[in-house]
């Protein structure tokens, strides 16, 4: 997986999703059996492989599934095939769709990853868990930021869906736009990331006066 963090949440939200693949892809034909992806796993060092019917990927089998569907049932791995527990279909999108649209694509059919495909070829994978490290990574560095004295928000409004009407809210932070319920909650809130930057908490509870 590429080492791409942007600076912020949502300019991470916004890039397309072809910088965050892991390009460490396995797949087997359906035929194969439990055993053999799991011995494929262990030494490429992945989760899940694709599933493939005559070179076309038709599903995707995680260590999860051999877990569950193999192995707590008592099942012999060495006999059981990958198109007997393969999930199917395996949704794809598109490199230039951005890591928001791949969330949500993930969100709306319930799955924890998806496969990346150009002119039917597959570029690589990226899971839920991935997308979520990374943010986690671009939200500390703007901690930092943050820290260090630059006017900076960590949540921006613009980033996250459910905020973006501040129609509902009753007070609007006049640096970031973030919304606020209460003075008291936008004055502290300007008080940790916004001080020093022209307006003091007084001067922001008068405008709401």
């Amino acid at each position: 997986m590429s080492d791409y963090v942007p600076d912020d949440i949502t300019a991470l939200l916004s890039a397309p999703i072809e910088h965050f693949l892991n390009t460490n892809v396995v797949i087997l034909e359906g035929d194969k059996y439990a055993d053999e992806a799991l011995r494929l796993m262990k030494e490429r060092g992945v989760r899940s492989i694709l599933v493939s019917h005559l070179g076309e990927v038709v599903g995707i089998v995680s260590k999860t599934d051999i877990l569950f569907k193999v192995m707590s049932q008592g099942r012999n791995p060495g006999k059981v095939r990958l198109r007997e527990i393969m999930t199917s279909p395996v949704m794809a999108v598109g490199p230039q769709n951005t890591v928001q649209e791949t969330l949500t694509i993930m969100d709306r059919h319930v799955i924890r990853q998806v496969i990346a495909s150009a002119h039917s070829a597959v570029l690589g994978m990226v899971s839920r868990d991935d997308i979520f490290e990374k943010i986690h990574t671009a939200t500390v560095s703007t901690a930092h930021t943050a820290i260090k004295g630059t006017p900076v928000c960590i949540i921006n409004p613009r980033a996250i869906v459910y905020m973006k009407d501040n129609s509902i809210a009753k007070i609007v932070c006049p640096y970031c736009e973030s919304p606020f319920d209460t003075k008291e909650g936008l004055s502290s809130h300007i008080d940790r990331l916004h001080a020093g930057t022209g307006v003091l908490e007084g001067d922001v509870r008068r405008m709401f006066e």
